[in-house]
């Protein structure tokens, strides 16, 4: 995480437990990159990526997240799967900072099909 990253990824951390997810993990690092947050929501584990923009230019925060971005993140979740010895269903999440008033949305299951 950087400086400037810091205080969307506070809020969507504690976006994230009002909504009823528990913080398991903050900051992820391997060799393959990081997850911002890792969070629990039942039995299922939720890798989350938070993407702060001040303005919707060049397809604002959702349009930062490219083909090449989820593949790290999911080298990421296989690696923290494999290094925890977690066998559980799982999920990716993307956690959307927006405008200089902070608005957040949360995109569960971003990843989906």
């Amino acid at each position: 995480m950087n400086r400037r990253g810091e205080p969307a990824e506070n809020l969507a951390a504690a976006f994230l437990e009002r909504s009823g997810l528990t913080i398991l993990e903050r900051n992820y690092r391997c060799r393959f990159g990081e997850i911002d947050i890792v969070a629990r929501s039942g039995a299922q584990l939720v890798f989350v990526e938070v993407r702060a923009r001040r303005s919707e230019a060049f397809g604002g925060a959702a349009g930062s997240i490219t083909a090449a971005k989820r593949r790290r993140l999911v080298a990421v979740a296989r690696h923290y799967l494999a290094a925890r010895r977690v066998d559980r269903a799982c999920r990716f999440d993307v956690v959307l900072v927006r405008g200089a008033e902070q608005r957040v949305e949360w995109l569960a299951d971003a990843f989906g099909e």
